[in-house]
């Protein structure tokens, strides 16, 4: 089965709390401090696979989490790093916040990865606060919590050339004919309901990937037949090529199946409207075909198009056509990605807002502050001085102030809950 869209969630790992000890030794005094550091949790990375050719698989399996880095240890022992979760997906995977939509990497190469989620990292132990001034903390950092979140995956496959057209005009006849792909072929429409790639070889060094896009009809940039589902696989193609059945035996013009192809891939893409794009005179074979032939050329030519008369049954014209389409890949110039170029600003992490809470008088959220409270062990007095030291650094008090907060009110940081008050 043919899947190219998923909605998977991914967690990766806490890091492992700091441990606090003391040096126990005989004849040693005043050992100090020797509480080792959390090791850091597993990150779920995302690996573009060229033996995959779906994201059928996740169609079973939507959830992955790795594990949280082991607790540091006595004697300046770091705790052991958690294994990364590896998801492998097949080569041509677009992956997308499925909040805010922005796409985040675009896996077209064989063994490319992307950290879809970064594992946290291990709590410091109290050897590392130990200063001139305070040779004995008693107290160590907690792990940090991993990143999560939900992430679309959709697949756009790798081809270079894209048949193109209304359904039985002879695409998937044309694949058979000019590669070893082996797509159902019958007398009715949609006899292809998923994409088919083939490798066409123009010599023993040659070669290019031809794929064969289903279910282009009219309508199909609103979701009409299977168009909306598969046009998105056009869009990696350098060049198109566009089959036409100028025999009309299906009842249909050939011009007029022209301009509605080009209205649909205009309508869903003017990106797309602007790919090379060669018109292919299918069923040449048949009486109609010929006679209807010079017509459509003339037509296609004032258009500002190349066309190619072939035969899909007889195989007439099909190996000129494929050197055509090899030499007009060696012209093609890309365009410039907009979406790949649009950057994402960078926020301050000490950066933080203050908001109206839900089960809560106030709400306080940003990267600094809520990975300090995730990171910090209250049931320690010198944990919480620390806690308190680097709040009032932060000026939090006065922005809630600012926010209009009185004493006695309370203030969710996370998943935990304060009442404020002035001091």
């Amino acid at each position: 089965m043919f899947i190219d869209r998923a909605r998977i969630y991914v967690e990766a790992g806490a890091g492992g709390d700091g441990m606090s000890s003391f040096r126990r030794e005989k004849f040693v005094e005043k050992g100090g401090p020797n509480g080792g550091n959390g090791g850091r949790g597993g990150s779920v990375i995302l690996r573009a696979d060229k033996n995959l050719n779906t994201l059928i698989d996740f169609r079973y399996k939507r959830k992955f989490v790795a594990k949280r880095g082991g607790q540091g240890g006595n004697s300046n022992c770091t705790g052991h790093r958690a294994d990364d979760v590896i998801v492998k997906v097949p080569m041509g995977t677009l992956v997308r916040d499925d909040a805010t939509g922005v796409r985040l990497a675009d896996l077209i190469e064989d063994g490319q990865e992307y950290v879809v989620a970064k594992g946290g990292r291990g709590g410091k132990g109290n050897a590392c606060y130990a200063t001139s001034t305070n040779r004995a903390p008693t107290f160590a950092e907690k792990g940090e919590p991993g990143e999560n979140r939900w992430v679309k995956l959709e697949l756009k496959l790798l081809a270079d050339v894209g048949l193109v057209g209304y359904p039985s005009v002879g695409k998937s006849s044309i694949i058979a004919q000019v590669s070893a792909a082996r797509p159902e072929i019958a007398a009715y429409h949609f006899t292809t309901l998923t994409p088919v790639l083939g490798v066409v070889r123009i010599d023993a060094e040659r070669s290019f990937v031809l794929a064969d896009i289903p279910g282009l009809i009219e309508g199909a940039h609103q979701g009409v037949g299977l168009g909306y589902d598969f046009l998105r696989h056009v869009e990696r193609t350098k060049v198109l090529l566009h089959v036409l059945d100028v025999s009309g035996t299906d009842g249909r013009d050939p011009i007029d199946d022209f301009e509605k192809i080009n209205f649909e891939l205009k309508e869903y893409s003017d990106k797309l409207a602007r790919r090379k794009q060669l018109v292919v005179a299918n069923k040449m074979d048949l009486p109609e075909g010929r006679e209807n032939f010079e017509r459509v050329k003339k037509y296609v030519e004032e258009k500002g198009f190349e066309i190619m008369p072939v035969s899909a049954a007889t195989g007439d014209g099909l190996q000129a056509l494929m050197f055509k389409a090899y030499e007009m890949l060696q012209d093609f110039v890309p365009e410039e990605d907009e979406e790949e170029n649009l950057l994402i600003e960078e926020i301050d992490p000490d950066s933080f807002e203050v908001v109206p809470g839900n089960d809560t008088d106030f709400e306080v959220r940003g990267k600094n502050i809520e990975r300090l409270v995730a990171m910090t062990n209250f049931d320690n007095d010198e944990a919480l001085y620390r806690f308190q030291l680097i709040w009032k650094s932060l000026k939090i008090d006065d922005a809630l102030k600012e926010a209009g907060i009185t004493e006695g009110q309370t203030v969710r940081i996370r998943d935990m809950v304060f009442e404020f008050k002035e001091y």
